[in-house]
């Protein structure tokens, strides 16, 4: 066993090199190897003393020569490092040279294997992670790969030395001049108790992260084999761009010491990528500096994405992912990058100085003359770099009830400049950082700082592309088998509001402006708008809030308002001065926020007139024009306008047109392509059938509600629709629809229904092939002629669009590329349902009447028609029959030959029987289908 003493090196001195050393210096010299010897064979050894039990070992203070005695004063002054006596401490003591037994632990132990070891290892660093001994640790959320479950297999952990080995090896290799004198690092993650900052800025550790990154840059290939970042840069290349992007994921996998380094070190980490990035692609692109100076990488995908509300004073200086709209934007700037100065003393150039986000960088004497100035800027080598600044706000959808959306500004650097607008839906990846604002400081205290996000990528999420990234293979097998069902548009009427009785007419409509039409815009000189506008006017308490609500949920981007808290700039745009540039800027409302989406206006009736003026373009020509305080500009508010609004004096009243019972102008109403007016009408049965279905509705929906109560309340659910087609069969088209003939109808998950309308949304686009155009021009005619004797809506040309826009969602909801008669047909029907509901109570049967050739009944109700009409037939022809036999028995059942109300229905262009015999509706109607004789049966 070694002695557990330290050894240190030894310090025998040695004889002069220099030859000028004087005599008596070398005499001393021996005379002290003479007094070391005799120490070594024994001689002149002090004795051990004991003294409170412990053994302690006086020696003399050998100095200057070596007094080997001593003196008393200086025999606690401790072991004799240097000098002449300093050997004898390293003499073998048996007493001492030895351990104590108490905490010592002499059993034998066999050799761990390399597993075993490894799970070890893992127990005692879970074991300091759940003690906070482990320093340095990533913010939570971006430690994605370090769970502390995660064990590695042998065969892992040799392949991971091996590599290890080679990548050092190959780090090793100097890629300047400066650096050849420092070693290669191959335990990087071994900061050595400094800050991740202060390590990555010293010099090894910075060329190491150098040569790691431009190695990942080189190697790094898919699952093909293919190199990720050679294909990157190409394609940055050939679009003559100054940056390209990098996963995170990616480099966590492939360099995790690299992206463990990256958020708590942003800026030094990122400079460093920069460089070896520019590298990288001048290795490949040898003149690619004649396009671009600096190549920057841009990193996408971090994975964890903070609110702007929750970023607080932990994200100071750490790289930070966060989302929003953007407000405001100023205009595209030139800034300092790197700065040269001009003595006006001696013309001599000084710089190159970095210029900061900061504060400004200026020269302090001049090193030629010895000035302290004036100095000018160099106007000629000067570089500079494009500033932009914009203002990011929380999304209206994300912020919670009754707060404030905050906003936060991020600055814009280099390309990423000018590739976003106001109203646009972003993510953010960048530094939060702070500035000094003397304002600020003036109004709450010197120590207060504003902060700022200096960007590094920006995400612009269009929606539709967002979420049809989120769309997989298997969602679009699911909606491509939901758009066979030849009932689908029913099924999506009744997806709409699950929750809220009835409205068919209502959810119609709302989906159809949730598909929209096709936008249109010939030569690039007229646009025709494809989004479906819709107004909900009716009487109190009849769910149009909940309607806009749903929407706000269901559509890929909307933007809910009221009219009584918003104002025309609100809902617009308005002109406001720059606090950073003095100069005047817009910021985007609603309208502008909601573009390529919906937005929602609650109380559209409780609006000002003027604000609802403000509002007439974004409506038809969806755009919206600024001319204030020299700023010409026009913003486009590309999106359908779902207003819902209560009657004058709270109640609708049926003795009154549609004009006189809103308070609405002709100009706004003729801007709506589907009007719904909902009435609270007494009905004994329709009202008992609601409060039923509320009540049902609050039991299936508690926290604490079982599946077999749920299923209960489905069932009699079901009971109660039934029944209601028994009872409304003579009155399909009641003021409260029932569920009539769709008792049987699944609504699709909602989830699947937002993907269901982002494909089609995404993916179809139909046409109009075959329509009948003569019908369409015989309606607006009759329409117009009607108008003019009723008073109630302005009919004008904008309805023909609507019946286009319509018949084109109904295509688009069926998926098809074509709108066929049927589209039109519907979109006719929904139309004249808008009008004739518009009108007074009196002249509205006329009406009906009127247009009844142009209403399609459903395929359901064409075939309860007409198997009553054989069943009528069939039983007055058995009752002639016992008339003329003198039978009086009773007939109990009539029985339809099947194969001949098939060719009748095949007539009617009625093809799928198979569904209709197996409804609900149809056994609710005490009919019953025999397949095997081939006969429909009805018990009487």
């Amino acid at each position: 066993m070694n002695s557990p003493r330290s050894e240190s090196s030894s310090n025998r001195p040695q004889s002069p090199q220099n030859p000028f050393v004087e005599e008596e210096q070398i005499e001393a010299d021996e005379n002290m190897v003479d007094e070391v010897d005799q120490i070594l064979n024994g001689e002149g050894m002090s004795e051990l003393d004991t003294e409170d039990g412990v053994l302690t070992q006086r020696r003399p203070n050998i100095r200057n020569g070596g007094n080997l005695h001593g003196d008393d004063e200086d025999e606690d002054s401790g072991e004799e490092l240097f000098g002449d006596n300093f050997e004898r401490d390293y003499l073998p003591r048996p007493k001492l040279d030895v351990y104590e037994a108490e905490h010592l632990d002499d059993g034998e132990y066999s050799e761990m294997s390399l597993g075993d070891r490894i799970a070890a290892e893992a127990v005692m660093k879970s074991r300091d992670k759940s003690e906070g001994r482990l320093g340095g640790r990533m913010r939570r959320g971006l430690d994605m790969y370090d769970d502390g479950t995660s064990e590695l297999s042998e065969t892992d952990v040799n392949s991971r030395r091996k590599r290890s080995r080679r990548t050092a090896q190959m780090f090793g290799e100097t890629f300047g001049d400066t650096d050849e004198t420092i070693e290669s690092i191959e335990n990087l993650e071994d900061t050595r108790g400094m800050s991740v900052r202060e390590w990555v800025v010293q010099m090894a550790p910075k060329r190491e992260i150098y040569n790691r990154f431009r190695n990942f840059l080189r190697t790094c290939s898919d699952e093909k084999g293919r190199n990720i970042f050679r294909d990157k840069i190409r394609a940055m290349s050939e679009e003559n761009r100054q940056s390209f992007e990098v996963d995170y994921h990616i480099l966590a996998v492939a360099a995790p010491i690299l992206a463990y380094f990256l958020p708590d070190a942003p800026l030094e980490m990122l400079e460093i990528f920069n460089a070896a990035a520019k590298e990288v692609v001048l290795s490949i692109f040898p003149a690619y500096t004649r396009i671009a100076k600096e190549i920057y990488v841009r990193i996408t995908d971090l994975p964890l994405i903070e609110d702007i509300r929750s970023l607080r004073q932990l994200h100071l200086n750490q790289l930070v992912r966060t989302h929003g709209v953007i407000t405001s934007t100023t205009g595209v700037l030139p800034q300092l990058s790197l700065v040269k100065y001009d003595c006006l003393k001696c013309n001599y150039i000084l710089g190159p100085f970095i210029q900061t986000q900061t504060e400004e960088t200026r020269p302090a004497s001049c090193p030629e003359c010895q000035s302290s100035g004036p100095f000018s800027l160099n106007m000629e080598e000067t570089i500079y770099q494009n500033y932009q600044r914009i203002t990011l706000q929380e999304a209206p959808s994300k912020v919670e009830a009754g707060r404030i959306p905050r906003s936060k500004d991020a600055i814009l650097l280099g390309d990423i400049c000018d590739t976003c607008r106001p109203g646009d839906e972003i993510e953010l990846t960048g530094v939060y950082t702070n500035a000094y604002d003397g304002a600020l400081n003036i109004a709450n205290g010197f120590p207060v700082f504003s902060t700022v996000i200096l960007s590094n990528h920006v995400l612009k999420k269009d929606n539709l592309l967002s979420l049809n990234s989120t769309i997989t293979d298997d969602d679009i097998a699911q909606i491509l088998q939901l758009a066979k069902d030849h009932r689908i548009a029913d099924r999506i009427y009744a997806s709409i509001g699950p929750s809220i009785y009835g409205h068919k007419q209502v959810k119609r409509a709302l989906a159809m402006s949730l598909f929209g039409g096709e936008a249109k815009n010939p030569g690039e000189k007229h646009r025709i708008r494809g989004d479906i506008n819709v107004l909900l006017c009716g009487d109190p308490g009849t769910a149009k809030s909940q309607f806009l609500k749903f929407v706000t949920k269901i559509a890929p981007r909307a933007v809910f308002a009221t009219g009584q808290g918003a104002s025309a700039v609100g809902l617009t745009a308005f002109v406001h001065k720059s606090p950073v540039t003095k100069e005047w800027t817009l910021e985007a409302g609603a309208l502008v926020l909601a573009d390529s989406g919906v937005c929602l206006i609650d109380e559209f009736d409780k609006m000002n007139d003027q604000d609802r003026t403000s509002i007439h373009e974004a409506m038809e020509q969806q755009s919206i024009s600024i001319s204030k305080a020299g700023i010409v500009a026009s913003l486009q508010a590309r999106c359908a306008v779902i207003a819902a609004a209560n009657p004058i004096g709270g109640r609708y009243d049926l003795g009154l047109t549609f004009a006189q019972n809103v308070d609405l102008t002709e100009p706004i109403i003729s801007r709506f392509d589907i009007i719904c007016t909902i009435r609270d009408i007494v009905d004994p049965f329709i009202d008992e059938q609601l409060a039923k279905f509320v009540v049902r509705s609050h039991i299936k929906h508690h926290t604490f509600s079982t599946e077999k109560e749920r299923e209960a309340v489905r069932e009699a659910n079901r009971r109660d629709q039934e029944a209601a087609i028994l009872d409304n069969t003579e009155n399909i088209n009641s003021s409260q629809e029932c569920f009539d003939d769709q008792s049987d109808i699944e609504p699709i998950p909602q989830e699947l229904l937002q993907k269901y309308i982002v494909y089609a949304r995404d993916r179809v686009h139909p046409k109009l092939a075959k329509i009948d155009k003569d019908k369409i021009a015989r309606l607006y005619s009759e329409l117009r002629r009607e108008s003019m004797l009723t008073g109630s809506v302005p009919i004008t040309v904008r309805h023909i669009e609507s019946i286009i826009r319509c018949s084109e969602a109904h295509a688009r909801m069926h998926l098809r590329d074509l709108v066929n008669d049927n589209d039109v047909n519907i979109a006719i029907q929904t139309i004249l349902e808008s009008f004739i509901d518009t009108q007074k109570h009196t002249v509205r049967k006329t009406i009906a009447k009127t247009f009844s050739r142009y209403f399609t009944r459903s395929n359901t109700e064409i075939l309860f028609t007409l198997l009553r009409q054989m069943v009528h037939e069939e039983l007055a022809l058995a009752r002639s029959r016992a008339r003329a036999l003198d039978d009086e028995q009773v007939i109990e059942k009539v029985e339809i030959s099947e194969p001949a109300f098939a060719r009748k229905a095949h007539q009617l262009e009625i093809h799928h029987l198979k569904n209709f015999y197996e409804s609900k509706a149809f056994a609710a109607h005490h009919f019953h289908y025999d397949s095997i004789r081939k006969v429909i049966i009805q018990a009487l």
